[in-house]
């Protein structure tokens, strides 16, 4: 009886418990931050949200075109990004387009300050999406590709496709 105790009912003492994997839920990606910029680092942030405006992303009411994270006095905000009204909100009610706190360490709101104030760098936000019920923005510091560099990256997106869809029809035949 005592070396019942000793574990948990059903398992055995050579079994591992399986490690949780985190529950990602994606609400909005900004694809064309992806096409606009080279991507240089990427980290995952926080956000500081209110009632409703969780409620509107459960929905899935939200849009990251032309949003961009701005680095104030110390602090980490995400600006003009779009969270849709909640329809079931009264007076309390958020504005759509206001300013939301990122929550990050200090060390990397330093090291994102630090990184936009070199020429041609801004931090551009690639995604939101609930983890584990929370909502997280994953932001990423890039550099703004020109024209040239636009169509290059087409080029070689294209040429690839066609590479391997050779190869799927040469493996076939």
């Amino acid at each position: 009886m005592a070396k019942n105790r000793m574990y948990n009912v059903g398992s055995t003492p050579s079994k591992k418990t399986p490690e949780r994997v985190p529950k990602k839920t994606l609400i909005a990606s900004n694809k064309r931050a992806r096409h606009d910029y080279a991507i240089d680092d990427v980290l995952e942030a926080g956000v500081v949200l209110t009632g409703t405006e969780v409620k509107a992303l459960r929905a899935g009411r939200a849009s990251l075109i032309d949003a961009y994270v701005a680095i104030d006095r110390g602090e980490a905000w995400l600006e003009a990004a779009h969270i849709s009204e909640y329809a079931q909100g009264t007076w309390t009610n958020h504005a759509p387009r206001r300013k939301r706190k990122l929550l990050l360490h200090r060390t990397e709101i330093d090291r994102l300050d630090q990184r936009t104030r070199e020429k041609g760098f801004t931090i551009v936000p690639l995604s939101l999406y609930f983890l584990d019920g929370r909502v997280k923005v994953e932001i990423a510091v890039a550099r703004g590709k020109q024209e040239w560099d636009k169509r290059q990256t087409l080029r070689e997106r294209q040429d690839n496709l066609e590479a391997r869809r050779s190869m799927r029809y040469r493996e076939l035949g």
